[in-house]
């Protein structure tokens, strides 16, 4: 597996994350994301933007 830039940010703040969250982080979002219609497997950059 390429190793993957994770950038966690919570309202403006970045937030530092070891490398097991990133592991998991990527593993998660690599995984639904690359499952998808219409996604090439080279890919170059995922963003994900959550609100409540």
């Amino acid at each position: 597996m390429d190793e993957i830039d994770i950038v966690l940010e919570v309202d403006g703040e970045e937030i530092p994350v070891n490398d097991f969250v990133k592991n998991i982080l990527s593993g998660m979002i690599r995984g639904s994301v690359e499952t998808l219609r219409g996604v090439g497997e080279e890919w170059k950059t995922i963003n994900i933007k959550l609100k409540r």
